[in-house]
């Protein structure tokens, strides 16, 4: 049976499972934890207009904001990924091109929610952390991350990111809502062309 979400952005089962073996190696379980998201990058903004109608098919509801000068698009999927065994992921956040330094193009990040105990799971685990990432002075999350020799990441957070927006922003409104000022289409050289199915 032909996964829909796997076409649009790739084995995304076969990546939890190397995040989490990867963790596993350095003494992290994340089997107790829940999962917040998986990251998708793309390096063109062809390319993100063209993802997000694609994932956009498979999807409730997303919410799309400017973060450091480009938008992002948090997309709920109306069937959560199912991957390591049974952990739901519900959210896919798609990233356009990048801003600053390198990054891993496509599958990029895992994110998982630490609750109940978020400091001393960072306590526990500094010698092997990466860093934080600050995200503002409304963050929520501020996760803490491990960054692997591929560009990926794992991204630990204290609430999912989806919960982390919605106490700011409010809970997400059914249907999809882009920001203003965005091509809508793929434009080439020969014209504007439909986006593909």
């Amino acid at each position: 049976m032909i996964d829909p979400v796997a076409e649009i952005v790739g084995d995304y089962r076969a990546f939890a499972a190397q995040q989490a073996e990867r963790l596993h190696a350095l003494g992290i379980d994340i089997r107790p934890h829940s999962l917040s998201h998986l990251a998708f990058r793309v390096p063109e903004w062809d390319q993100y207009v063209q993802v997000r109608a694609q994932l956009e098919r498979h999807a409730v509801a997303n919410r799309e904001n400017f973060w450091n000068g480009r938008p992002i698009s948090l997309l709920v999927l109306a069937e959560p990924l199912d991957v390591l065994d049974g952990k739901a992921v519900p959210l896919i956040e798609l990233i356009p091109p990048v801003h600053q330094r390198v990054y891993k193009m496509g599958l990029e990040h895992l994110g998982v929610v630490i609750s109940g105990g978020f400091d001393e799971f960072v306590e526990a685990h500094k010698p092997v952390l990466t860093g934080q990432q600050f995200q503002g002075p409304k963050s929520t999350p501020d996760p803490v991350y491990i960054l692997f020799q591929d560009f990926t990441h794992v991204k630990f957070y204290r609430l999912s990111l989806r919960d982390a927006v919605e106490s700011v922003a409010g809970p997400f409104e059914n249907g999809f809502h882009h920001v203003p000022g965005l091509p809508q289409r793929i434009v080439t050289a020969t014209g504007p062309n439909p986006l593909p199915l």
